[in-house]
């Protein structure tokens, strides 16, 4: 088991959760089991086809999870998820 945290902007669709202890083996696994437990997330962290969303970034112990093997990376007991989804804007 690990811990997913949940930024500010998204705990509205978590019922207020700031963090939350999942199971999932790796990131797409991780994506179904939010939406089945939080079907509003789903829209806001993935695009229709289920991928997640260009903007999303998912962070393991504070690596981008890019660097750590993409999707497939495998979580581990004990690792600290962070998803956030990017925010830009300027002038």
């Amino acid at each position: 088991m690990y811990t997913l945290r949940i930024p500010t902007p998204l705990q509205k669709f978590t019922g207020g959760q700031a963090s939350l202890d999942c199971q999932a083996a790796n990131l797409p696994a991780l994506i179904t089991e939010l939406a089945a437990r939080f079907p509003e997330l789903r829209e806001r962290i993935c695009e229709a086809d289920g991928r997640p969303r260009r903007f999303f970034n998912v962070y393991v112990n504070d690596e981008d999870i890019r660097f750590l093997g993409g999707p497939e990376y495998e979580f581990r007991p004990g690792d600290d998820v962070l998803i956030l989804p990017s925010i830009a804007g300027g002038a």
